[in-house]
């Protein structure tokens, strides 16, 4: 039986626990819960962000999210593409294909 994957806060809650809880009770208990954007245009936001400054650990764990938030592979699509001539065909090859590896992992190829 295999385990399920650890959380990237789970990896490391033990080692920074404040900044564990600031996350979870400030970015995700209040920022994410704001009423001025929806989850889903938070969503591609972080998207837009996490691309263009290229954290790619950060970005399959919001590919998830944005998916869950109701972003379809089409609008991830033109974000990436939108974003390799903003900020850099590097990062947008890089988001490519860690979107793609998160479709196969949720069967969505």
């Amino acid at each position: 039986m295999t385990k399920p994957p650890v959380s990237g806060r789970d990896a490391v809650r033990a080692t920074v626990p404040k900044m564990i809880e600031v996350t979870e009770t400030v970015i995700y208990g209040d920022i994410w819960e704001r009423p001025g954007l929806s989850k889903r245009d938070r969503s591609l936001v972080v998207l837009a962000t996490l691309i263009a400054t290229y954290r790619p650990e950060q970005l399959r764990g919001h590919l998830a999210r944005a998916l869950d938030n109701g972003v379809t592979k089409d609008e991830i699509a033109e974000v990436i593409t939108h974003l390799a001539f903003y900020s850099g065909w590097p990062g947008s090859m890089t988001a490519a294909r860690i979107a793609k590896e998160v479709y196969e992992e949720r069967g969505l190829t």
